[in-house]
Formats: C-alpha cells, sequence, structure tokens
C-alpha cells in the first residue's frame, strides 16, 4: 500500500467555489491576466524594464518556466515542500513560494548549466559568451542560443507529462519522494536530449557558415518539408505539447483511461497523443494554405514553408489557452452528457474560441504587449506571450489553489494498491 502523501497533491486536493460561476471564473481570468501582465511588463515588453523580449531570448526563458513548473508539479509533486504547507499556509504565500523556487531553478538551468558549463565546454552555440567569443554579435548570440536552449524545454514539456499523464508513473508508482521525481525526472530527460539531437541539432548544421557538415547531420526531413529550417520540428513539437495537455484536460484522459493495464494504456496513449499531434499540426498547415494560398520553397515570411510550420504551432498554443480556461475557471463544461458528447461540445467550443482569440490578439498585442503588427514579423512571436500566459494559469491552478475563486477544504481520504490504482475508504 502506499499512503496519501504519495499520492499527487493535485488528484487528491478538495476545493470548493467561494463564488458562483460564472463570477468565478471571470475574477480568476483576471486574476490570472494581472500576473501575466506584470511579468510581461517587467521581463518581456520592449517598452518595460527588462526587455528580453527579443523575442527568442524571453521565450527561452518562458519555456523553461513552463518545463519547470511541470516538474514541480507532475514529477517531483512539489517536494522538497511538505502536504502540510500546501495544507495550512495561504495560497498566497505557497504561490509565492513556489514561483520564487521556479525562478530559480530556471536561472539555474539557463546560467549554470547551458551558459556555465554544456555550452562552455561541449556545444558552443549552447552559450551567448562562447558565440560572442567566435565573433558573433550580442543580439545573434542571444537568439541562436535561446533557440536551442528552449528546444531543450520545448521537448521536454511535450514528453515530460507522458509518464504521470499516459502510464500514471508505472512502472514507479510505488516509489515515495524524491526518488519517484528523480527517476522520471531522468527517463523523460534522457528522451528529451535524445529528441534534441534527432530533431532539433540538424537544424544548427546549416545555420552556420560554413556548415558543419562534421558536427551535426544535415536535415532529414528537407526532401518532404521543403525546409532546412528546424521550424519543421518546432511545430509539430507544439502540437505535441497541445495534444498531451488537451488528453489531459479537455479529453480527462479518455478514451485511453479505460484500458485497466498500466503499460499497455500508456503506450497506447503515447502513440494517440502523438496521431493527434500530428493531425493537428497537418490541419493547421491546411488551414492556412486555404486562407494563404500554397507555401512557396525559397519564400519569405508569410509564404514560406518555415514560417507556416511554426504558426502551426503557434495556432495550437492558441487553442490551449482556451481549453485550459475553459478546464481551470469554468468547470471544463459540459459535463451532464457522456463522455464522448461532452468532449465534442468541448471542442467546438474550444475551436470557436480559438478563431476569435486569434484575430483579437493579432489586432490588440502591438498596443497591449509591444509587438509588431503583421502574422509573419519576426517580432511577432505569439507563443512567448501565450505561454507565458498558460504558465500564470498553471501557477495561480497549481500553487495557489485558484484562490481568491476556490477555497482549499482537505484531501481525498485515498490509498493507493501497489498498481497505482485509488481505494478509496
Amino acid at each position: 500500500m502506499i499512503s496519501l502523501k504519495d499520492h499527487m497533491w493535485l488528484d487528491s486536493r478538495i476545493m470548493e467555489n467561494r463564488m458562483k460561476q460564472p463570477a468565478r471564473g471571470i475574477v480568476g481570468l483576471l486574476f490570472s491576466f494581472v500576473i501575466f501582465y506584470v511579468l510581461w511588463y517587467v521581463f518581456m515588453d520592449p517598452r518595460g524594464i527588462l526587455k528580453w523580449y527579443t523575442p527568442q531570448y524571453g521565450y527561452m526563458y518562458v519555456r523553461w518556466i513552463l518545463i519547470v513548473a511541470i516538474w514541480q508539479a507532475y514529477v517531483f509533486n512539489f517536494w522538497p515542500f511538505k502536504l502540510k504547507f500546501r495544507e495550512t499556509a495561504h495560497p498566497l504565500l505557497t504561490g509565492a513560494a513556489l514561483v520564487v523556487t521556479n525562478f530559480a531553478i530556471v536561472g539555474l538551468v539557463i546560467w549554470g548549466f547551458f551558459y556555465g558549463f554544456l555550452g562552455k565546454f561541449s556545444i558552443p552555440y549552447l552559450s551567448v559568451e562562447s558565440l560572442e567569443g567566435l565573433g558573433f554579435t550580442n543580439f545573434y548570440a542571444k537568439e541562436y542560443s535561446s533557440l536551442a536552449i528552449l528546444m531543450f524545454a520545448a521537448i521536454a514539456s511535450w514528453l515530460s507529462p507522458i509518464v504521470p499523464v499516459c502510464f500514471e508513473n508505472h512502472p514507479w508508482q510505488s516509489m515515495k519522494q524524491p526518488a519517484k521525481g528523480i527517476t522520471i525526472f531522468c527517463v523523460t530527460m534522457l528522451l528529451t536530449v535524445l529528441a534534441f539531437f534527432v530533431f532539433m541539432h540538424p537544424h544548427y548544421h546549416v545555420l552556420f557558415w560554413p556548415f558543419q557538415e562534421y558536427a551535426a547531420a544535415y536535415p532529414w526531413w528537407f526532401d518532404f518539408a521543403h525546409t532546412l529550417h528546424g521550424n519543421f520540428n518546432v511545430g509539430w513539437i507544439m502540437c505535441g505539447t497541445v495534444a498531451i495537455w488537451m488528453l489531459e484536460l479537455t479529453f480527462e484522459r479518455y478514451p485511453f483511461r479505460m484500458i485497466k493495464n498500466k503499460i499497455t494504456r500508456g503506450v497506447v496513449g503515447f502513440f494517440g497523443v502523438l496521431a493527434f499531434a500530428l493531425l493537428l499540426f497537418f490541419t493547421l498547415n491546411f488551414v492556412q494554405e486555404l486562407a494563404w494560398g500554397p507555401a512557396i520553397d525559397g519564400a519569405k515570411r508569410i509564404l514560406a514553408p518555415d514560417w507556416r510550420y511554426l504558426h502551426s504551432g503557434e495556432l495550437a498554443i492558441m487553442m490551449l489557452i482556451p481549453a485550459m480556461v475553459l478546464n481551470f475557471y469554468f468547470d471544463n463544461g459540459p459535463k451532464k452528457y457522456s463522455a464522448p458528447v461532452n468532449i465534442a461540445l468541448r471542442l467546438i467550443i474550444i475551436i470557436v474560441t480559438t478563431i476569435i482569440f486569434h484575430f483579437v490578439y493579432y489586432k490588440f498585442s502591438p498596443g497591449m504587449l509591444g509587438t509588431q503588427a503583421a502574422y509573419s514579423h519576426p517580432q511577432q512571436f505569439p507563443m512567448a506571450p501565450g505561454i507565458l500566459f498558460i504558465c500564470t494559469m498553471l501557477f495561480h491552478n497549481w500553487f495557489m489553489d485558484f484562490w481568491p475563486g476556490k477555497k482549499l477544504i482537505g484531501n481525498k481520504d485515498v490509498m493507493l494498491d501497489d498498481n497505482g490504482d485509488e481505494i478509496t475508504k
């Protein structure tokens, strides 16, 4: 048997509304947006304080904030913080403590591991200083290294939730923290590193001149993707990130939760997520062809194949935002029908709101966020503000338990059997 202290906090907590819908949802959404806007102005906005939105340099931090939040909540179950702290401390205190921890880990990963170690002693394109030493300007050194470093996190945000969501931590569900978290972290990061060298490292073969033919393979996707750019893989991997979280939030793990064997469930879930990701990716590419005509080999910006692939990832992120808003702030409705009907209705709501959000974003983001107008301008990079807003919603949910709209009233009285299944008392 496994005691409650080893059970996922996010699965065991019991909360109730302080206010009725839709007031709770509106207040919660505004709360997250205010946090987002303050963070954006301080760290990212070109008119703000630090001006990190270059855009890749600031986006690098945003991606790592997301993956560290996933580690905190899903992989390490908030270790080393005690369950009692989560139960008794004010949500603003737990939120502040966990956000500060998140930012500290992000700084350690980027400045310590990538800039100070791996980029210095192994792969120069992972360090601004190393690239500057090779003759790059500070701007291009930041952009090139940031793209590589953020792609580690982007791949991890797709692969890290696979074990908890699809496999439900099997076969390590009987382990206690931090051993469980360290094991899952090591396994998923090994997969992340392998995926990076297959899907992103070849991009750097052709990024520098002369081509790095002795250090990286030629982009293997060129013949069918019609681009040497790594944006082809960036696009579908972003769709993979969205697919795994749509499975968790919109689909509530249906229909994979119906498979009893956890290994089978995990394998089928992984390939199901991959299939959904590719379907979403190619559908969004097709929608762009309907809107702007076919992509043209060698063209720039909106007609370029590489920008179209990137924009498919951006559109997927725009789809994840209303999915999270519906789940977090409006009780993931509707819920009164069968699971397939509920999911179908949610998808209709998400698709319609995604279309609306898409047009609203491009109309108002230049004035609100300091981004450039037009779809394909290099300084118009919707994934940076989009994922930062996703991070603030996750902070509000995972770290603050939806305060002030909800309040924590306890935990489910559960035990887990040796297979990780709940035994409710």
